[in-house]
């Protein structure tokens, strides 16, 4: 039976939800910060907070970047927790819309409230949840989200899970607390965010790096150049903070109304704030190339396409395309040699990242497989995600050929380690993926990156 404070209905602003976090109960929270962590990475895949049988990895999925695309959608059996709107009639209406969901990969939000179903709600895309330890945080609070105003309460990366319980976990719409879901407790919060920032990079790059490629290394001048891309002055260093020298000490991340446009026949997203102010959040680039489509709407199916848009009158005219003039001398202004070099630059900078993770888990898969049991086999698994991700943005631009084959040498050397029940060959075969993924990374880069 639930108690007084779980039966608290949900406030329809979420900007009550400090509230009613304080009311849950709080289990004893592990002392050692690596259990803390296994805890949320557990909480993250597995906790449906007795809700509708979603997860946070529901739509945060592992094998696909920690996101969700349209490709990877298409995938899926019915009977996936995502389809939960196509079978129960309790939210068969204003929970999701499913053909935008199947077609765009668009997720139903309520940021503003719960108060008009019909009509408040915005349509957006999953993004990727990989180097939040260095995109969250700005001189105006923390930004989470497509809008940057995705938390309910302080903002904050915590209080971002406990408000996708309240929007996406709900049995009912009527979203009443220890009756449609149960709201997570503080340990749970505090582990979730403990997972979510060991994802991906904890710290930015420092360009310019020395790439192989000369379209790339062209790439990477135009990106850095404020008399060019000007790329680097919202995304410095490929990452998602802005260049200090132009937008001031400690600004950090942004929001930004760049111009752009809505899906046919999907509601205009006014953006950050209610009303909303046309704004949305700046995202990292390094992890760009494999995580298409682009935008907050789904908008730019490819990378080249989302580069190219940055080009146009429509970004030039922008609150965001002015200030930017403003602030570096002029409007962007790039020939298509440069597009195109721009997003070679970022599909390496995507490959040495898919790289570097990949060697990080072969490396826990070796440890873990040298003490026993099976556990070596999930980093094993995302290492091989991890190296298809880096063989498929490179062969979509026909990219470094030596290196693709390299990385397709790793792949084949995960593939009969994940094959063996030897513990020997398990080894040599992790050996033999991280010697090619090393020399994958030394294709890239001038000197072998020493």
């Amino acid at each position: 039976m639930p108690s007084d404070c779980d039966a608290i209905r949900v406030s329809l602003s979420l900007i009550a939800l400090a509230a009613t976090i304080s009311c849950s109960s709080t289990p004893s929270r592990p002392t050692d910060p690596a259990e803390l962590i296994t805890l949320g990475e557990t909480i993250f895949f597995e906790e449906t907070f007795d809700g509708n049988g979603r997860t946070c990895g529901t739509c945060h999925r592992r094998e696909d970047n920690f996101g969700l695309s349209p490709a990877f959608i298409a995938t899926l059996p019915a009977d996936d927790p995502l389809f939960v709107a196509e079978r129960q009639r309790a939210l068969a209406q204003n929970f999701e819309k499913p053909a935008e969901m199947r077609e765009h990969g668009l997720i139903l939000e309520n940021q503003d409230g719960f108060d008009d179903l019909d009509n408040n709600f915005n349509l957006r895309g999953v993004p990727h949840v990989l180097s939040l330890a260095t995109s969250v945080a700005s001189a105006d609070g923390p930004r989470t989200g497509w809008s940057g105003d995705g938390a309910p309460g302080d903002g904050s990366l915590r209080a971002f899970a406990a408000g996708a319980v309240i929007q996406h976990f709900p049995k009912r719409l009527d979203r009443v607390a220890g009756v449609d879901f149960r709201l997570p407790t503080d340990v749970e919060l505090d582990a979730i965010e403990a997972f979510m920032l060991t994802l991906g990079r904890q710290q930015d790059l420092r360009l310019p790096i020395p790439l192989q490629d000369g379209n790339a290394s062209l790439g990477q001048r135009v990106f850095l150049a404020n008399n060019r891309g000007k790329c680097n002055a919202c995304h410095l260093n490929a990452g998602a903070n802005v260049d200090e020298l132009l937008f001031g000490p400690g600004a950090g991340n942004q929001n930004f109304n760049t111009g752009v446009l809505p899906n046919p026949g999907s509601p205009i997203d006014d953006g950050f704030g209610n009303p909303g102010t046309g704004e949305f959040n700046t995202p990292t680039l390094v992890e760009a190339a494999d995580t298409a489509p682009f935008f907050h709407n789904n908008s730019a199916p490819t990378l080249e396409a989302a580069v190219a848009f940055y080009n146009t009158v429509a970004f030039n005219n922008s609150p965001a395309g002015r200030t930017l003039a403003e602030r570096t001398g002029g409007p962007i202004a790039l020939d298509g040699n440069e597009i195109l070099a721009v997003t070679a630059f970022l599909r390496v900078l995507n490959a040495l990242e898919n790289i570097r993770v990949s060697v990080a888990l072969l490396e826990e898969s070796q440890d873990l497989a040298r003490r026993g049991g099976r556990e070596w086999q999930k980093h094993a698994r995302q290492a091989r995600f991890e190296t298809e991700d880096a063989i498929e943005v490179l062969q979509l631009s026909n990219l470094h050929p030596e290196a693709v084959g390299f990385l397709q040498r790793a792949r084949a050397s995960i593939d009969d380690g994940l094959d063996s029940r030897r513990r020997r060959t398990i080894e040599r075969s992790l050996l033999q993926a991280m010697s090619a993924q090393r020399q994958a990374r030394a294709e890239l880069l001038q000197g072998g990156g020493t």
